[in-house]
């Protein structure tokens, strides 16, 4: 079965394709061994080649060298070279030029392809009535046949142009999809933020009217710290909206997060390249050091990124975790959310608890992929 995918894919690109087809069929058609030996249309009888079979020979390789650029403009000059070859009897090589011009038609015609679909059929007949009038041997079956293959080509090129409209409009659709999925995980987190922190902040602020002046500043002093954790939750959530923040940006993460009072380690491997794997490896990183500072502040953690050809692993352990964190399976949206965001690039996500105790976070992200 002909993969119409990879055949599309590799045609739309006409210099590759079409030059060296047009260098073939001009320089087979001058040889000797083929001369009046190519495309036989209408019956007419062989003549020997001349300046005018070297002009339609001309006329039907050369466009081809622009066909994808102008396929209406090309199919209709290698048509004229087709018909001073056949009307001139010099049944050249370069005949095989028109159904690789009408299939580019197909393929590429994006407006009025019925017109022109009409008119080839027209010009056919007429040529057809030429050629009997001109006394050509063509039998009404070759010129059903011929016309056929016509048609066949250029219904291969309207497959192929199907196709290919189908193949973006499901990138587009996966596209928004994937859009509308990342909104609604960042109004989810948006959501826990807000309701978390911000109502502990106003039950904390509501109970301090109430208190003795040390139990007072207690209180305040849990506002405090309770409107710095959610800062620094919007803070990460708007990281996910803003792209610029890569893997280049991880060694400052770190080190933010050394002074928040947690102890990192932290180690590279390779080059960060420009890519869309550097802002998911970034997530992925401080992710997992939100978590151990909210779950394990004071455990030994360690990060390892690693740069590899076409992907970005990254590595992060944290020991001796005293309380349950989220787990991707779990009702949490961080670790959740990440999961959901490499899977569509898809990579390959894992967190949860190790045998020791500790927690663990890996993350294969695949580069060059549209997040």
């Amino acid at each position: 079965m002909v993969n119409l995918r990879w055949f599309s894919t590799r045609w739309r690109y006409g210099p590759v394709w079409y030059l060296p087809v047009a260098l073939t069929l001009f320089v087979g058609s001058l040889l000797p061994a083929l001369q009046s030996h190519g495309t036989q249309f209408g019956g007419l009888p062989n003549r020997p080649y001349d300046a005018l079979a070297v002009a339609g020979i001309a006329l039907q390789c050369v466009p081809l060298i622009v066909c994808s650029r102008w396929p209406v403009t090309c199919f209709a000059l290698v048509s004229l070279g087709f018909a001073v070859d056949q009307f001139g009897g010099y049944h050249s090589f370069a005949g095989t030029a028109l159904p690789i011009a009408l299939l580019t038609v197909g393929l590429r015609l994006e407006r009025r392809r019925r017109v022109v679909a009409i008119v080839c059929t027209a010009v056919f007949l007429a040529s057809a009535i030429a050629f009997a009038s001109l006394g050509g041997t063509e039998p009404v079956t070759g010129y059903v046949t011929f016309y056929l293959a016509l048609v066949l080509a250029w219904g291969i090129g309207t497959a192929l142009r199907s196709n290919r409209v189908a193949e973006a409009e499901r990138r587009r659709r996966v596209a928004e999809e994937t859009r509308a999925a990342e909104r609604a995980r960042i109004a989810a987190e948006l959501h826990d933020v807000v309701t978390h922190h911000v109502t502990a902040m106003v039950v904390q602020a509501e109970a301090a009217r109430y208190l003795t002046d040390t139990r007072l500043d207690q209180s305040l002093t849990a506002v405090a710290d309770t409107g710095r954790l959610a800062i620094t939750d919007l803070r990460h959530l708007l990281d996910v909206i803003d792209p610029g923040r890569g893997a280049e940006a991880i060694p400052t993460l770190v080190e933010r997060t050394r002074r928040a009072g947690q102890p990192v380690e932290f180690s590279e491997q390779g080059e960060p390249t420009a890519g869309d794997a550097g802002p998911v490896a970034y997530r992925v990183v401080q992710e997992a050091l939100t978590n151990a500072l909210k779950h394990a502040r004071g455990s030994r953690t360690s990060v390892l990124v690693r740069h590899g050809e076409g992907e970005i692993t990254v590595a992060v352990d944290t020991e001796e975790s005293m309380s349950i964190v989220e787990s991707p399976g779990g009702g949490g949206r961080g670790l959740a959310g990440l999961r959901e965001r490499i899977d569509v690039l898809d990579g390959e996500f894992s967190a949860g608890r190790r045998g020791d105790g500790g927690f663990s976070v890996r993350a294969r992200i695949p580069a060059g992929t549209p997040s």
